[in-house]
């Protein structure tokens, strides 16, 4: 087998690759044989119909299509290696010679996006300025209030809702005529925003024994993203009560006798999220100005395809403000990847197995799923690979923070070991915006 490589540009390449016949020979024999099980001719057992007559009864046009299907993903595996490829996504294929007599040559060219090659910026002098810890009070008395709520009571008020206030409520909605959804009895606290859009400003002056009437997009479901009629009424209006702020709540809600001791370990918890802070703030600023610096490329395929793939997903092809907004998050978060990637292959980045069970551990977590069951499941979908890929990245990029140097708003130099775990120091930007196709 012979190839030949042509760069279209630099995320794209065409290789042209020509077959001899004695190679393409085993696949033609093999789909001899996959044809002759398949038909039946007098005279002959299944299975034992020669060359000859299949050709006379399928036609010599099917065994090498048969063949040449059977034989393309090994011959453009065989360019791939041998021009050093680094392909994403699947390649465009058109054949264009199949050996019709025998002595001639398969060719055939194939067009596929590959990862750029990124001449690497110099990320030993990266500083960055991050804020500094302060426990403000604000966030502190915050916290504590929060706290109180989580031992509040709740009371039934003659009175109409407001925001804070939980409501017992029935809820439909209907499109066309047609109910498409209905709740009864649910609680709901109003002014969280968590459940349809425009429903807490349509409870806000309701009181028990209202109805009214709104429009809103469904949240979920079959007709997700269509305006639906809806229809709320409020059963029942309660206000929290919160305890009084003194030093029975402190040993109510705490292991401390006195709300100052309660107070002073709130200041600390609040400082060490602060710290958390730093870190984060340190790992995006790095990866900003790692990006600033690099000229990364874009597979426009494969930004295409990632966006449509998007917004049919979310039924939305048609809102081209969305489509703007998917396609330059896209764009960020694979620019980031093939970055990290680069990063990766450069300082020669491993992972090992703890890692991938640290992370897998986690994304279990988030997914409120059995670590063991996650696993399993990802390991049938084939995602295991693109698993190690971002472990890889979070490493490459905490590879970075550890040569970048840290400071605050007050000139303070920070210790990332002590702002951000370990295994959070490298996580990506981009792992809210998924470009899926770019871990192939």
């Amino acid at each position: 087998m012979k190839s030949a490589l042509e760069t279209v540009n630099p995320t794209r390449v065409k290789m042209t690759v020509e077959v001899p016949y004695d190679e393409l020979k085993p696949s033609l024999d093999a789909a001899y044989k996959t044809i002759g099980q398949q038909i039946q001719v007098p005279g002959f057992r299944r299975g034992k119909v020669p060359s000859r007559i299949i050709d006379q009864r399928v036609g010599r046009g099917a065994v090498l299509q048969e063949a040449v299907n059977e034989a393309l993903p090994l011959f453009y595996g065989q360019a791939v290696d041998e021009n050093k490829v680094r392909p994403l996504g699947q390649p465009e294929v058109d054949v264009t010679e199949v050996p019709a007599e025998e002595g001639q040559e398969l060719k055939f060219t194939a067009e596929v996006d590959v990862r750029p090659d990124i001449a690497m910026p110099d990320y030993s002098g990266i500083t960055v300025e991050v804020d500094a810890v302060q426990a403000a009070e604000d966030d502190v008395d915050q916290r504590i209030t929060e706290l109180r709520q989580r031992f509040g009571t709740l009371k039934g008020v003659d009175r109409p809702a407001q925001d804070g206030d939980f409501v017992s409520l029935d809820l439909s909605a209907t499109i066309e005529g047609e109910e498409v959804d209905s709740v009864k009895g649910v609680s709901y606290e109003v002014g969280t925003n968590n459940m349809l859009e425009g429903i807490d400003e349509a409870l806000v002056g309701m009181s028990a024994g209202e109805t009214k009437e709104f429009q809103a997009p469904l949240a979920g479901g079959d007709r997700e993203g269509q305006v639906a009629d809806c229809v709320v009424t409020v059963q029942s209006v309660k206000e929290r009560e919160l305890p009084e702020l003194d030093d029975d709540f402190a040993q109510l809600a705490s292991e401390f006798d006195t709300l100052d001791e309660l107070r002073a370990d709130v200041v600390k918890q609040v400082e060490q999220v602060k710290r958390f802070e730093q870190g984060v703030q340190a790992r995006d600023k790095v990866l900003e100005q790692l990006l600033d610096a690099t000229d990364v490329p874009i597979p426009e395929g494969i930004v295409e395809a990632e966006v449509h793939s998007h917004l049919e997903g979310e039924n939305r092809l048609e809102d081209e403000e969305h489509r703007a907004e998917v396609d330059e998050s896209t764009r960020k978060a694979l620019r980031a990847q093939l970055l990290l990637d680069a990063i990766v292959e450069k300082e020669e980045i491993r992972v090992e197995q703890p890692e991938l069970v640290e992370y897998i551990v986690m994304s279990a977590q988030q997914y409120g799923m059995d670590p063991n069951q996650f696993a399993q499941s990802i390991d049938q979908q084939g995602q295991v690979p693109a698993m190690v890929a971002e472990v890889a990245r979070r490493k490459a990029l905490a590879h970075v923070l550890e040569q970048a140097s840290v400071v605050d708003t007050n000139g303070a130099v920070i210790d990332l070991d002590q702002a951000v775990p370990q295994s959070d120091a490298g996580a990506s930007i981009a792992d809210d915006e998924s470009a899926s196709a770019a871990q192939a």
